[in-house]
């Protein structure tokens, strides 16, 4: 051995991250919004949110108002103007502020035909009752040998039963598949489904084990515009055409990376037809002497969307299917259209920039399609077709929500159990004062609702420690003047570890 060497001092290793990072998203192109751009920045200035969380809350509102009045050519076919919009974005980040002033004049139109619907109802009461008394007479008669012939050309002459008024409900936060189907059945050919918590949603009832494959095949169907089977033994079998059904979903990282991990979520093909989103974070940064208001954009908007709103639909009077009118591409948006497809579909390779997210990717040419029929309805219902401009800033955000697809694609491999453990990895380092934590410390005192359970919490405590954060403390140990039987110490930095 040299004796000239100098011995390398030991330097212990630190604790390990529990996640990979990932990097930030692009700032959304709020100028390719068109006609939204306004009341979109109106509402970010107000609330300093993310400035995605306003955008997808317009797209997605004005797709529900117009999607009933035409089908959007693309270059796989005609195809609706419903949109499905997910955002991430985590408690704090004034999502009901974001959502609420783009659905205001929806609300104002629901009350009021609503109250419309009151004294339609009273209306259709008296026609059913007679309509029954003359039937129940009519079929009285019809035992009677000599009455009946006479009594089935009655009961022809009669006609159907009167149908009740339409439900004036466009919303619903979280629908099972056959309340989504009554609501079409009952109601409004046009609905929504809009939710600023919408865990309660994918991690309800419609999401269970038993009946998640029928709901994500049901969504499915309706963003493709296809008809309505519903089959039920001893309710007979019945089909409904012509609805529509735009979505807009704001859910909490944990409830997004479950959901979004799910093998069946993209193997249905469910989330890749989502525009999906997880913007920055503002929070620390919303100081009120940068707020700006506009008033007038929003006021704007909200004409815009009673206006449309107050316009009749184009409806079969009997089935009460929608008939949309097909709205064109001018041929330079066409083109602009093809060149986009084919850039996408070459990166799908592979090797290829787009290829761990072809599900996203095949479909960003329609959803590009799809945002261009918005924002040209939602300027003008009569437009004969979509404008090159409009495609162009179409194309825009459509690779905004590729570009995004791509960025979280790792991240929806995370699991649920580590989602937790690094939600008590920065609690434990941010929050908690004490150089040691016992379990009861976790379930009792932490601010994670899940970690209330002993089985995750001590999960998360066995993962921290696994990786480092925690050092397990020998049996009998005092800790805050008792001896323990099980508790660690935390591990704030390579200094700590023993």
């Amino acid at each position: 051995m040299n004796a000239h060497a100098q011995e390398i001092p030991y330097a212990p290793e630190g604790p390990q991250p529990l996640l990979r990072e990932i990097k930030a998203g692009a700032p959304y192109p709020l100028t390719a919004l068109g006609p939204l751009q306004a009341a979109v920045e109106a509402v970010q200035g107000t609330t300093l949110a993310p400035a995605a969380i306003p955008a997808q809350s317009a797209l997605a509102a004005a797709s529900l108002a117009v999607q009933g009045f035409a089908d959007v050519e693309t270059l796989g076919g005609v195809r609706p103007l419903s949109l499905y919009c997910l955002t991430v974005a985590r408690s704090g980040e004034r999502k009901s502020c974001c959502y609420d002033p783009f659905l205001a004049a929806l609300r104002d139109h629901e009350k009021e035909q609503a109250h419309a619907q009151r004294d339609e109802m009273e209306s259709w009461q008296n026609a059913h009752a007679l309509w029954k008394g003359d039937r129940d007479r009519i079929l009285a008669d019809a035992k009677k040998p000599d009455k009946r012939t006479a009594a089935r050309a009655d009961l022809e002459a009669l006609g159907k039963e009167p149908a009740p008024p339409p439900s004036p409900d466009r919303t619903v936060n979280e629908p099972t598949y056959e309340g989504l189907t009554r609501k079409f059945a009952e109601g409004h050919p046009s609905l929504g489904i809009f939710s600023d918590e919408a865990g309660q949603f994918l991690g309800g009832h419609a999401m269970n084990s038993e009946n998640k494959q029928k709901t994500l095949a049901a969504l499915n169907d309706l963003w493709q515009g296809n008809p309505i089977r519903r089959t039920r033994q001893g309710e007979g079998s019945f089909t409904l055409y012509g609805r529509r059904l735009a979505a807009h979903l704001m859910v909490q990282p944990g409830v997004a990376r479950a959901f979004m991990s799910d093998p069946m979520a993209a193997d249905t093909g469910f989330l890749p037809r989502f525009l999906l989103c997880e913007p920055a974070s503002t929070i620390g940064l919303r100081l009120h002497a940068n707020a700006r208001r506009n008033d007038d954009a929003l006021a704007a908007f909200s004409d815009r969307m009673r206006a449309i709103l107050e316009s009749p639909l184009p409806i079969e009077p009997d089935t009460r299917a929608l008939e949309p009118r097909h709205l064109p591409l001018a041929p330079e948006a066409r083109a602009l259209l093809i060149r986009f497809a084919d850039a996408i579909e070459v990166q799908q390779a592979p090797g290829g920039d787009l290829e761990s997210v072809t599900g996203t990717a095949s479909k960003a040419a329609e959803q590009a399609a799809r945002i261009a029929g918005v924002l040209t309805l939602w300027r003008d219902l009569t437009a004969p077709a979509v404008t090159a401009r409009d495609m162009a800033d179409a194309i825009t955000l459509a690779q905004y929500y590729l570009a995004e697809a791509v960025r979280l694609a790792d991240a929806s491999t995370v699991s649920a159990e580590i989602d937790r453990a690094e939600a008590l990895r920065k609690w434990l380092l941010e929050g908690w004062a004490e150089r040691e934590v016992l379990l009861r410390d976790v379930m009792q005192r932490a601010p994670i609702r899940a970690l209330r359970e002993n089985p995750k919490a001590k999960a998360a405590l066995t993962m921290l420690e696994r990786n480092g954060w925690l050092v397990p403390l020998d049996p009998g140990t005092v800790v805050r003047g008792a001896a323990r039987k099980e508790a660690w110490r935390i591990v704030r930095g390579a200094s700590d570890v023993v």
